[in-house]
């Protein structure tokens, strides 16, 4: 069995066996017009004994809402960033954040935190907010399945930036790790002259951006007061989701 079209499988993978494939996935398969035969790739949950990587994988039955496909030899790629980038951010208006979702997958982002900061334009309650986890996750499903990406990013629930300051306070920080907040306040560091100084070294990445209108002082205060440390992309003013692109492919 050889490559084909890609599709996000999160049940467990193993050669050999025979499952159904997720309702998305065959929705997707139906699109194509797949027939019994064809090769395909899965990538998602894996053995305790062959974790990430892909699978070759072959279509064996197509029914009109289900998939039956086999499983095939496990190949060991990766296409990971050499740092492990965590992207927290103000949640931009309107569908922006569809379309950096999108794109910070594309550019490797291991996980994005949304906030509702001082400035963000969007507030959701907790089921809104359900949602739209489940409707980003699904185009970070997508994105992977297009750019070859076999770990899909983890969405978290959006919450406002003290409550994720207070629970990032509580938690052990790991090591190796390096906390990043994007200012314009005179002095910080150019980020790339940051990643140029870092290049031996693999870090767990952590840059906090603000929405449009960037942080608030007082929040920007809490993030150096945090252990965050000032950098900048330059002499323009970006828009925040440019920015937060911006970083991810100087950081990838």
């Amino acid at each position: 069995m050889s490559s084909g079209p890609r599709f996000y499988c999160p049940q467990p993978l193993a050669p050999g066996i025979t499952l159904e494939l997720p309702d998305g996935a065959a929705r997707h398969a139906q699109v194509l017009r797949l027939q019994p035969g064809a090769a395909i790739t899965l990538f998602g949950a894996s053995s305790a004994a062959q974790i990430g990587g892909e699978y070759a994988a072959m279509v064996t039955g197509m029914g009109r809402q289900s998939v039956q496909v086999l499983v095939g030899a496990h190949a060991p790629l990766e296409r990971e960033t050499r740092h492990r980038l965590h992207l927290v951010i103000g949640i931009p208006a309107n569908e922006r954040m569809d379309w950096l979702v999108e794109k910070a997958t594309e550019l490797g982002v291991a996980s994005i935190q949304p906030l509702m900061t001082e400035r963000t334009v969007v507030r959701l309650d907790a089921q809104r907010g359900q949602k739209k986890v489940a409707h980003w996750q699904s185009i970070a499903v997508a994105a992977c399945e297009q750019c070859g990406r076999n770990r899909v990013p983890v969405i978290h629930e959006p919450m406002a930036l003290a409550r994720w300051f207070q629970q990032r306070r509580a938690e052990a920080p790991p090591q190796d790790a390096a906390s990043l907040v994007l200012s314009l306040q005179p002095g910080s560091r150019d980020l790339r002259d940051w990643n140029a100084a870092s290049d031996t070294v693999t870090l767990a990445v952590t840059f906090l951006c603000g929405p449009e209108g960037g942080l608030g002082a007082a929040e920007e205060a809490l993030a150096l007061s945090g252990g965050f440390q000032p950098v900048s992309l330059g002499v323009r003013v970006l828009r925040s989701e440019t920015a937060a692109l911006a970083a991810l492919t100087l950081l990838a």
